[in-house]
């Protein structure tokens, strides 16, 4: 990647440090209502247990989902590269998941289990999967376009 591009990953990372803070935030809202009973989880409780206080862990988790979006959001800048899909999405997957999942493993968002660190990349595979096939279709329109815009031109 060049100087560019690095600059581009870097902006990028800035604006997903709030939306990393913020997605993890609804999601302790979501497990807090299905929990249904009347309480916020904000974090879970064997972090607290690491941390040696619920603030602790609050404030480790947010810096920890800053983390978390600043690299998603940039990351994404490898899909702006000449590089094949191929070769574009294993570079992501593998950038995002050497950061991730030792944050996920961290932040005890994984049972600390060689079954759990399996479901772990299980269910973020198939997120990643389902994410990439939507991006795929949307590209592959696009193109579909430009190659009918070229037919009906010659």
């Amino acid at each position: 990647m060049n100087k560019q591009l690095w600059k581009k990953a870097f902006s990028r990372a800035l604006i997903g440090m709030p939306i990393g803070l913020t997605i993890s935030t609804v999601i302790t809202i979501i497990i807090s209502l299905c929990k249904a009973d009347g309480q916020y989880y904000p974090v879970v409780p064997a972090l607290v247990a690491d941390c040696g206080s619920e603030i602790n862990a609050v404030l480790i988790q947010a810096l920890c989902s800053f983390l978390y979006g600043a690299i998603f959001a940039g990351a994404s800048v490898v899909f702006e590269t000449d590089w094949s899909l191929t070769k574009m999405t294993v570079v992501h997957l593998i950038a995002i998941s050497l950061a991730v999942l030792p944050i996920a493993y961290f932040m005890q968002w994984m049972a600390h289990t060689f079954v759990g660190f399996l479901i772990y990349i299980g269910i973020f595979l198939l997120i990643y999967a389902i994410i990439w096939l939507i991006n795929y279709r949307k590209i592959r329109t696009g193109v579909d376009a430009i190659n009918q815009k070229i037919k009906t031109t010659l």
